[in-house]
């Protein structure tokens, strides 16, 4: 579901792919609902090892992040930090990912690439950029732990399923269509650069 509250557009689990066919790169949204921390070895399980996700992330978001944790007893617990990492690192998983899964919203850090883009297109998926260096501002905004999946993998790379409100805010980085905001700037700042470098050259041009 998707609504706009105090100027804030809302996106609730479960996401379908028609809420998803308004937002565009460069929108900032955030996140109601289910969102599980789940980044590399976990995306290696799924992909490579062919295991079966043991959270339900379908129609729900995941974010590429490692937390720290506040262990209360009795499988309670604290959500401390959860800063994204860098989406990168599973761009090389992430088509399968997608397919597999039926996750509909990716956060992470920085972009990806054409891997991902591809899932987005086919598979109606967004990804999204959450700020760097603000982990423990997005902590503020999971309500609730509500279970932890393979926690043989360490406290890092767990599967924490958490209730979020109004998770973010969150960079539209490539959209349902496939565009991609990060490679689309790359184009234009480029296509700048070189202008601006031409200018400049024939102003220092007299300079051996």
């Amino acid at each position: 579901m998707i609504e706009i509250r105090d100027g804030k557009k809302i996106l609730t689990t479960p996401v379908s792919r028609e809420d998803l066919k308004d937002i565009h790169i460069g929108d900032i949204v955030y996140l109601t609902g289910d969102l599980t921390t789940c980044r590399d070895v976990a995306h290696r399980r799924v992909v490579e090892e062919g295991r079966e996700i043991p959270v339900d992330v379908r129609n729900a978001a995941i974010l590429h992040a490692g937390p720290i944790i506040r262990p209360l007893g009795e499988d309670r617990y604290a959500m401390v930090s959860v800063g994204p990492t860098t989406s990168m690192r599973m761009e090389k998983f992430e088509y399968e990912f997608v397919r597999t899964t039926g996750v509909r919203v990716i956060v992470g850090k920085g972009g990806m690439k054409e891997n991902t883009a591809r899932a987005c297109k086919e598979f109606g998926a967004i990804h999204c950029v959450f700020p760097a260096g603000n982990a423990v501002v997005a902590a503020t905004c999971v309500e609730k732990i509500v279970e932890a999946q393979w926690k043989d993998l360490g406290m890092p790379e767990t599967l924490w399923h958490c209730k979020v409100k109004e998770f973010g805010p969150l960079i539209v980085s490539i959209d349902a269509e496939g565009r991609n905001y990060f490679e689309e700037k790359k184009v234009e700042y480029n296509r700048r650069k070189d202008e601006e470098t031409a200018k400049i050259s024939k102003e220092v041009g007299f300079i051996r």
